[in-house]
């Protein structure tokens, strides 16, 4: 994270405070001396408390959640909405809707209605109305896009609130103290601060003191979400490497099956033709033992009957 140069603070008129007689007496830790009726805020100060406010809100931005900008007033307008649509972040530059924060579930309502009526007008079912009818709808497609348009992404609360000019933005600062939402504020010598979680003392009323300090404050987003990207793509990476792991050890199963079920293929004809004579010959066996017994005919011997002559 780059760090804060006084000289660059000074250059851009970010110590220039208040009439004295408009101060608030809780800001005196951070004003430095009075000159010509106007308070000097302590650079050296600003530059550490900056720096602080930039690693709570790069934390906040590694962890996934949004951070809303909050400026409604003329000069910082523009710079708010170019650099914190940069980082890709909600932000209010009109005129804060009551309950924004405390009746969030109304406001995502409202930015619903618009996600409607944008789908009305791709299918065609915008045409099918009157004509005065289209024309209310376009009217209040434009006033929801005007004062909510910049929170449409913004689907949960907000992890923190940037804030410029605290005393004109005090409903911002009371509804996010309700929530306990952490306040991140460019804080002036007429404001309390005591309200803020995150002090940055710097004049709030000069466009290029603005556009300092919100610089400074994007980059460190824009940091925490470089930061959050890279472990996120190492993440997936160590996953993907993981089941290319398990690809490879199933085929690696896979093959050894494949391999003991052709040596089996292979020994089983030696098997047959080594049991086969084995078979023959019990075969003869059983057929010899089945073989019914012959029983040899008795043969009789022929009585000779003696002769005369032998008889005398």
């Amino acid at each position: 994270m780059a760090l804060v140069e006084v000289k660059e603070l000074l250059d851009s008129g970010v110590h220039f405070g208040h009439l004295t007689r408009k101060w608030d007496p809780n800001m005196a830790p951070y004003i430095y001396m009075e000159r010509n009726g106007i308070h000097i805020i302590n650079l050296y100060k600003t530059a550490a408390k900056l720096e602080e406010a930039s690693e709570a809100l790069a934390k906040i931005a590694v962890s996934g959640r949004k951070i809303l900008f909050v400026a409604t007033k003329k000069q910082a307008k523009d710079i708010v909405s170019e650099k914190a649509g940069n980082v890709n972040m909600p932000y209010i530059t009109e005129r804060w809707p009551g309950g924004m924060l405390t009746n969030f579930v109304t406001i995502r309502k409202a930015v619903k209605k618009m996600a409607t009526i944008d789908r009305m007008k791709k299918d065609g079912t915008f045409l099918t109305l009157s004509k005065k009818e289209r024309l209310q709808v376009d009217r209040l497609r434009a006033k929801l896009e005007k004062n909510l348009g910049s929170i449409s992404d913004m689907t949960r609360l907000p992890g923190a609130l940037f804030v410029i000019d605290i005393k004109r933005e005090h409903i911002a600062i009371k509804e996010a103290q309700k929530l306990n939402i952490p306040i991140f504020a460019m804080v002036d010598t007429n404001s309390d601060p005591r309200q803020v979680d995150y002090v940055i003392p710097a004049n709030d009323d000069a466009s290029k003191s603005i556009e300092k300090i919100l610089t400074n404050v994007t980059d460190a987003i824009a940091e925490g979400l470089a930061a959050r990207k890279a472990e996120k793509d190492s993440q997936d990476a160590a996953k993907a490497s993981e089941a290319s792991k398990e690809v490879k050890a199933e085929a690696t199963e896979a093959k050894a099956e494949t391999t003991e079920a052709k040596v089996e293929t292979k020994e089983a004809p030696k098997a047959k033709k080594a049991a086969a004579p084995k078979a023959v010959k019990a075969k003869k066996v059983a057929k010899v033992a089945d073989a019914p017994i012959v029983e040899a005919p008795v043969v009789e011997a022929p009585v000779v009957e003696a002769t005369k002559e032998e008889k005398e």
